[in-house]
């Protein structure tokens, strides 16, 4: 059978999503298709994805991206895990840190040994058995290093931190070396075929007219295609997440540079804290039904480590995503599909991830009905997954200081989340169900965090004596330590292999 290839992908809007997008269609493709990008300079850039997840670096693999230079040009720094303040209670402190946590012992995992010493006060807390976690309390990294294969040092799971906009002109750059070509424009509308309803160009206000096969639209919240032209319709979730707003603002940074992201809940939302090489990315997201935009101002603002370098912007969404991603001939990437606040930091990754969905089901000119209608079904999932993790930090608190947080811990959640909070709270267990983004120690942490306490413990574990699980543990964290002690200063590796050079004003 015969099939007849597109020719030409028309990416509508730039930033992070549309320029990481070319780049990676113009790596994979590798100029067998024309790609141009159509973005204005008048438009502006939402940018508020300045931390990451580990994912990221199956993107830079792809795309070929020295790891050294990436973080300079981006001003970047390096990101262990997130750490989460009045999350559980006033005064709460827990680290979602990246990678394993302890050791494997037997059949079962390792933290349901932990489990059963700690509950009987034997156990020392759980961060102490987690090297991106310790790594993190004192300020320390290191990448994971390859030689060192039955050791800690050789697993050290990371991400990174970064400015948005310089990372979309790196990114650009690249993508132009590659073959894409960039069109400087505002879009009047766009024009659909006849017959099946497909797009068949974008019209510039100039009046160019840019013809494309498959139009990827990154767009933004407007949802230039995907919405404002075909309509597809948009599922809320502001039942379940209420904020609704988000005022950011960079700071002076801080004489210490950490290798982790901050998220403090305040009484009406949280505030984020990126550390980057040249200044801190501050941001408080937060419900405008709890509090108002000048108190959620004055919040922020009071909540900076050093002198803010702008006025706050102020950023509304609705949480929740399209219907669908891909309709006829339009792939919404980024804020056109859909929006989940970035509290454990999946913008970016779920930009990452509907690239490589359709990567995976690249259309040639008969646009399978089948093939969009599992992309939609991969896309819905991947959204729903993390919707229920990021629920997951709002339901699991003991905050009585606000009518906001009450109501969040008593909200009905959707059934999925129910289902592993039950499972979680009988014996402890977790399963990752179908390759969802967030691990079994992912959940794990944010749990026992939270204070979610559970019944008992994995039955199994009682196979080893409590002297031989005391031991085991102690020898855990012994090694943990002692790696944690070798490791460099965040700030001196970055001095020594990634330094930024300062930005011209």
């Amino acid at each position: 059978m015969k099939q007849t290839p597109i020719k030409t992908v028309v990416i509508v809007g730039g930033g992070t999503a549309g320029w990481m997008s070319a780049v990676a269609l113009a790596t994979v493709l590798r100029n067998r298709y024309e790609i141009r990008l159509v973005e204005s300079d008048e438009i502006g850039i939402v940018g508020v994805g300045e931390a990451t997840i580990p994912m990221i670096q199956r993107f830079n693999k792809t795309i070929g991206l020295d790891e050294n230079e990436f973080v300079r040009e981006t001003q970047g720094t390096f990101k262990l895990g997130i750490e989460f303040v009045n999350w559980g209670r006033l005064g709460d402190r827990y680290m979602h840190g990246f990678g394993r946590v302890g050791q494997d012992l037997w059949t079962v995992p390792f933290e349901q040994y932990w489990r059963k010493q700690h509950m009987a006060g034997k156990a020392r807390p759980l961060e102490e058995y987690s090297i991106t976690r310790m790594a993190s309390k004192a300020n320390k990294f290191l990448p994971a290093q390859a030689d060192l294969p039955n050791s800690p040092l050789g697993e050290i799971a990371y991400a990174y931190h970064f400015d948005a906009s310089l990372y979309a002109r790196y990114l650009r750059k690249l993508a132009e070396q590659r073959g894409v070509k960039r069109t400087e424009g505002m879009i009047s509308h766009a024009t659909r075929r006849e017959g099946d309803g497909h797009v068949d160009a974008v019209v510039l206000k100039s009046g160019e007219r840019i013809e494309g096969d498959l139009f990827i639209d990154c767009s933004g919240f407007r949802g230039l295609l995907i919405e404002q032209l075909l309509e597809t319709g948009y599922e809320d979730w502001t039942h379940w997440l209420p904020c609704d707003r988000a005022l950011a603002v960079p700071c002076e940074s801080a004489p210490v540079l950490t290798p982790y992201t901050r998220s403090t809940a305040h009484k009406a939302g949280w505030q984020w804290r990126i550390p980057l090489q040249h200044r801190i990315g501050n941001g408080h997201v937060y419900c405008s039904n709890a509090i108002s935009d000048d108190e959620a101002a004055a919040t922020l603002l009071a909540n900076l480590d050093g002198k803010p370098l702008a006025d706050p912007r102020m950023i509304k969404f609705k949480t929740g995503m399209r219907n669908k991603s891909w309709v006829k001939n339009v792939v919404a990437i980024g804020l056109s599909s859909g929006f989940l606040e970035p509290l454990e930091s999946t913008s970016i990754h779920l930009i990452q991830a509907s690239i490589q969905q359709l990567i995976d089901f690249f259309p040639d000119q008969g646009f399978s009905a089948t093939d969009v209608e599992e992309f939609n079904r991969q896309s819905r999932f991947h959204f729903e997954r993390i919707r229920d993790f990021i629920i997951l930090h709002y339901h699991l608190n003991q905050r009585t200081d606000s009518e906001f947080w009450k109501a969040c811990a008593s909200m009905e959640i959707p059934e999925t989340l129910k289902e592993k909070m039950d499972l979680y709270r009988s014996h402890g267990r977790i399963f990752r169900f179908n390759n969802e983004l967030f691990t079994e120690v992912g959940w794990l942490q944010v749990m026992e965090g939270q204070n979610l306490e559970t019944r008992g413990y994995h039955p199994l574990v009682d196979v080893q004596t409590e002297a031989g699980i005391e031991e085991f543990l102690e020898a855990v964290r012994e090694v943990i330590g002692k790696c944690v002690d070798v490791m460099p200063e965040h700030s001196a590796y970055i001095a020594q292999h990634c330094k930024a050079a300062p930005l011209k004003m």
